[in-house]
């Protein structure tokens, strides 16, 4: 544990002109004391850690010293590829392996390109989970990652419909979707590849045999097929409404946007108003109720009957609400 928080504080330096202490003790997780204890220890081994006393004071390294510690080991290089998600990287547990990768290559870049990781990082920022919710890390989550990278079958218990299943699977990949983690793996004995949500699962066993990959397996592929598929099958209700030209523009942002797309391809021209009629694909009439009312009054809907009659009652509600 001590020797790689020295390797950590040598790498540190030899990355940065100077750090104070309370620099230094927050990198490494440790009290200012441990800082000057592993400071000194560093001294005695032949590294040139100079302190500078003062107000403005800290350690460096003396005359340009330079370490040979900066192989990255694999986990280290897979992290370093995941970097730009901090969030995932922290639910999966690979915080500390992307940070260690990040220093190393800090340290092997010239003095010049040094701060390269912290102006990119203030340029571009990853925020996965979606908007108005609290995402939720699933407690098996980092057990299904570690399967993951190394390859490993498990045995997994998960909830569908109301009840629990298990499987023994082989984990291909995860994918974080709107703050959402999912697993897409196959079911071991040549099955075939499924996704699953990681916050169903009950259980989780790696085994010690590992499975071999099919090598055309492709996971953004895979991902955007099903994606697409599931997309498509929960559409599985027609509405037919009148849209203004305002309406038109806005029906991508209220509803399924592949949907809106393919129903004002198919529409006809515009009537003498400028109004369109489409025939659009929803989940149901419920979910269209309350995505079509976000249009207000750019929107009419014309079948089915029962979904007009709600909008009838509901514009007659808010002529009451708005009329007293």
């Amino acid at each position: 544990m001590r020797a790689a928080r020295l390797i950590k504080m040598v790498l540190l330096l030899q990355s940065r002109p100077s750090m104070t202490a309370a620099e230094l003790a927050r990198e490494l997780e440790v009290s200012e004391r441990t800082v000057t204890r592993d400071a000194q220890a560093l001294s005695e081994a032949g590294v040139p850690v100079y302190a500078d006393r003062g107000r403005i004071g800290g350690y460096r390294l003396v005359g340009g010293y330079r370490t040979r510690l900066t192989g990255l080991a694999r986990g280290e290089a897979e992290a370093l590829f995941l970097s730009g998600v901090p969030g995932a990287l922290r639910e999966m547990g690979l915080e500390d392996a992307a940070s260690a990768a990040r220093l190393k290559v800090s340290a092997a870049l010239s003095p010049s390109l040094r701060d390269a990781s912290r102006t990119a990082a203030q340029r571009f920022h990853l925020d996965a989970p979606n908007w108005f919710s609290e995402p939720e890390t699933p407690e098996l989550l980092p057990a299904v990652a570690d399967a993951v990278w190394d390859d490993r079958r498990v045995t997994a218990r998960y909830r569908r419909d109301g009840g629990e299943v298990e499987r023994e699977l082989e984990p291909y990949g995860l994918v974080l979707k709107a703050g959402v983690w999912y697993l897409c793996a196959r079911v071991s004995g040549g099955g075939s590849f499924r996704v699953y949500r990681i916050d169903r699962f009950t259980a989780v066993e790696a085994g010690a045999e590992r499975f071999e990959r099919a090598e055309d397996f492709d996971l953004p592929a895979f991902w955007g097929e099903r994606a697409e598929q599931f997309a498509r099958s929960i559409l599985r209700a027609e509405v037919v409404v009148r849209l203004s030209a305002e309406g038109v523009r806005r029906l991508p942002y209220a509803v399924d946007a592949a949907a809106a797309r393919e129903a004002l391809v198919r529409a006809g021209e515009p009537d003498g108003g400028g109004w369109v009629t489409v025939t659009l694909l929803v989940e149901s009439e419920e979910v269209a109720h309350d995505q079509l009312m976000s249009l207000g009054a750019e929107v009419e809907v014309l079948a089915p009957s029962a979904l007009r009659e709600r909008f009838v009652a509901g514009a007659v509600r808010l002529a009451e609400l708005y009329g007293r």
